[in-house]
């Protein structure tokens, strides 16, 4: 077990939250981070790899891309790589059609069999929304239908959405849908922040570069939860790790979704010809193929063979590893609860996708490592102010 004695501070969890508090209070404040990682990497779900059979980077985890608006969380990334200006675009394939995403102009008129203007796209939406009487939105079919109509939505979003989240979409939240670009315009990249790219040199060497911070002992392999009696008292806490484990439960288990990926090398050198290809269809039981080799068209990959992973979704159970939090309204009642008893712990911070209960993108997860980096760590330290909880 690690020798606690000699940390100021004690970060749970090595993803891109719990590595840019480590980094920053290493590199800032020169506190001794004791970081404690229960996966056998660092990195938590945006770890890469290279795979051994075609050499190609893969993303452990599925596809990470980056992306954000914010100059401060972009300035603060390129530190530890430089960026490609890869821009993502999404294929689906739906009866064996081909369309784009985010849902454009190109993709009506594709699914309609003519040609849309913006007004026109405009007026037909309207038409199918009106008709299915969704001015309120209450749950993400209703809103989605706002915002796509009813035959994008069946065609699209319904399977999809049922096959991610083993949920009916008539039981989620309508914020959920939200996340998903809808243009009336023929551009068809996914993201339209100001700053996109993957990291020229792999997620694992930006993970390597940040925690190589003097000041910084990560261990791999060890479980908060079986170290925690040896911590002494006093020391701070960041903690990204399940909110509900902390607390061992006592409001219930909160809905999380998990994801299984099938690997899989395909002897061609180019599979399916883009990164990403989702299948919304319901009779097709995976959501998603990812193709990592599109990922860098600068890398001078063999073209033999092709790595590829089908990704399927479902509950997280107890021992699975969560991803995303499913927030329905009993969900929301639960994380309240721990929220009030988070507020109750000395000397802990939560925070992180898991430790909020929140869907974070990377860039979101930089950011809010940053701003608690700043308005909390730093006067903790420079002017003895208590911590709060997140």
């Amino acid at each position: 077990m690690p020798d606690f004695t000699a940390c100021d501070l004690i970060v749970v969890g090595s993803g891109f939250f719990g590595a840019t508090i480590a980094e920053r209070c290493a590199a800032v404040l020169g506190l001794r981070v004791c970081m404690l990682e229960r996966r056998p990497h660092i990195g938590g779900n945006a770890w890469s790899e290279y795979d051994p059979e075609t050499g190609i980077e893969v993303h452990t985890y599925g596809s990470h891309l980056f992306h954000t608006n914010s100059q401060a969380v972009w300035d603060y990334v390129n530190r530890f790589s430089a960026f490609s200006n890869y821009r993502h675009r999404v294929i689906v394939r739906h009866r064996d059609r081909f369309f784009t995403m985010p849902m454009n102009l190109g993709t009506l008129s594709s699914l309609f069999g003519r040609f849309l203007s913006p007004d026109d796209a405009r007026a037909l939406i309207a038409r199918e929304a009106a008709a299915f009487g969704t001015a309120n939105p209450a749950n993400l079919e209703e809103k989605a239908i706002s915002l796509v109509g009813r035959t994008m939505y069946d065609a699209f979003i319904k399977g999809y959405t049922a096959k991610q989240w083993q949920t009916d979409p008539r039981e989620l939240p309508a914020d959920i849908i939200t996340r998903l670009p809808v243009r009336l315009t023929f551009s068809d990249f996914y993201f339209d922040d100001r700053f996109e790219g993957l990291p020229l040199t792999g997620y694992a060497e930006i993970f390597h570069r940040m925690l190589k911070t003097d000041g910084i002992c990560v261990h791999t392999g060890v479980d908060y939860f079986d170290a925690r009696t040896g911590i002494t008292p006093g020391i701070p806490v960041i903690y990204t790790g399940p909110v509900d484990r902390y607390f061992d439960f006592r409001a219930g288990e909160l809905g999380w979704r998990t994801l299984d990926f099938e690997r899989e090398i395909m002897p061609t050198g180019d599979y399916q010809g883009a990164s990403v290809v989702n299948y919304p269809d319901p009779d097709v039981s995976f959501t998603r193929i990812h193709e990592f080799r599109h990922l860098h068209p600068e890398r001078d990959y063999q073209r033999e063979k092709s790595v590829i992973f089908r990704e399927y979704s479902r509950l997280a159970m107890r021992n699975d590893e969560p991803y995303y939090p499913i927030n329905r309204s009993a969900d929301k009642a639960r994380y309240d609860a721990y929220r009030a008893m988070a507020d109750t712990e000395p000397g802990v911070i939560f925070g992180g996708r898991l430790g909020s209960y929140r869907y974070l993108d990377m860039h979101q997860a930089i950011g809010a490592a940053l701003r608690v980096f700043e308005t909390q760590l730093q006067p903790y330290v420079q002017e003895q102010r208590p911590l709060k909880a997140s």
